[in-house]
């Protein structure tokens, strides 16, 4: 009776186990759409090796609840059009589950109708706030990069402590560059700042001299720039030329080291905003990101031969929300958006904490404020 008793409970205890154990469908499909060649290649590139990376390290410890994770990347290029194709291509030929990318503002915002018409979540790895907003309208969207919004509060805030009160942009025409110019004008009435140079250039450009002229034959006491490559380096190239000494900001998306060398010593003393992931040896041991950075930093470059970016951190975080929403509530799409909306979780761009208002998780404080000293990336002292 005893032993009978003891069989029946025992098929309890597993039947139990099996209803609340995330159910996969077959292989665990996973998508991913980088830049991985173009002009933004310096983005996309890390965020592939450390995409593959991550999946090969958690199927090698058995994958997912046992199952192995298939993770199928696609090439945007860079361009709209081939990220459309990338996502229709991973949705309607492979069938994925979820999907990290894309790399740029520009191909998340183009792709944002065709993962809400197929209910797939999507973590893009770009900073656009618009990218995420109306919640409403993009309930299928997450992203893994702080706001462009903070990262533009981050640089109003060391400007104004400086005491400086006339600025100029300069933005490129991409999606990133054009998003970017928005927050900077929306915000600065909240700083008191007045911009008196608004400059643009295509991001293809190799010469912004002609802006830069402009700008230095205004009132101006500090030139923000807002976009990727190459403008990142050709402008401090271009002031260091003209001459033009005033302090020079870039956004957040200048934490690739490759950068600095692009643009030699004329990338001394640029000021940004980035991530912890470029200054974690300054971090206190006791920082709750400080273990997740070392270890993400220790074995990229080690697998590698080098440097990390925050950019291989945007991919990093968004990989292991996927595979943490896959261990909890298995690879049906619907509930795996409905885990990334409530989500806590530590990563590398800082600590997450997603909400049915809020699907990037992070404020201004994920930011330190960087400089360039003797090539190499340092935290600002002043």
């Amino acid at each position: 009776m005893k032993q009978k008793s003891f069989i029946i409970l025992t098929v309890m205890a597993m039947v139990c186990l099996l209803i609340n154990s995330p159910v996969f469908s077959k292989d665990i499909k996973v998508g991913a759409a980088f830049s991985i060649t173009g002009p933004a290649s310096f983005l996309g590139e890390p965020e592939r090796k450390t995409a593959e990376m991550i999946v090969e390290e958690i199927n090698n410890s058995g994958g997912i609840n046992g199952n192995k994770i298939k993770l199928f990347v696609e090439d945007t290029q860079g361009d709209n059009t081939r990220a459309v194709m990338a996502f229709k291509k991973l949705i309607e030929k492979y069938q994925v589950c979820g999907i990290v990318g894309t790399s740029r503002s520009g191909t998340s915002m183009a792709v944002i109708p065709i993962v809400q018409a197929a209910k797939i979540p999507m973590l893009s790895c770009a900073a656009a706030e618009q990218i995420v907003t109306p919640i409403a309208d993009r309930s299928w969207v997450f992203k893994t990069p702080q706001n462009d919004s903070d990262a533009v509060r981050r640089i109003y805030d060391h400007i104004v402590s400086k005491g400086i009160k006339d600025i100029a942009i300069i933005t490129g025409t991409s999606g990133f560059g054009t998003a970017g110019r928005e927050q900077l004008k929306n915000l600065s009435k909240e700083y008191g700042l007045n911009i008196v140079a608004d400059e643009t250039f295509n991001p293809t450009d190799t010469d912004m001299q002609a802006q830069l002229v402009k700008i230095r034959n205004t009132s101006a006491k500090a030139l923000i720039n807002w976009e990727i490559v190459p403008a990142q380096s050709i402008i401090p190239q271009n002031m260091k030329q003209l001459k033009i000494e005033m302090p020079l900001y870039q956004s957040h998306g200048f934490g690739n080291i490759k950068y600095v060398k692009a643009a030699g010593v004329a990338a001394e003393g640029i000021i940004f905003p980035a991530g912890r992931l470029l200054a974690v040896d300054s971090l206190p041991d006791d920082h709750p990101q400080k273990s997740v950075l070392l270890d993400y930093k220790k074995k990229y470059e080690e697998k590698f031969k080098e440097d990390v970016s925050t950019f291989g951190g945007h991919a990093y975080d968004g990989m292991h929300l996927i595979a943490n929403a896959l261990k909890q509530v298995g690879d049906d799409p619907a509930k795996m958006r409905d885990y990334l909306e409530t989500a806590k979780f530590v990563g590398t761009g800082g600590s997450f904490a997603f909400s049915p208002k809020d699907h990037c998780g992070l404020d201004k404080t994920a930011f330190e404020m960087l400089t360039v000293k003797d090539g190499k990336f340092v935290v600002l002292k002043e």
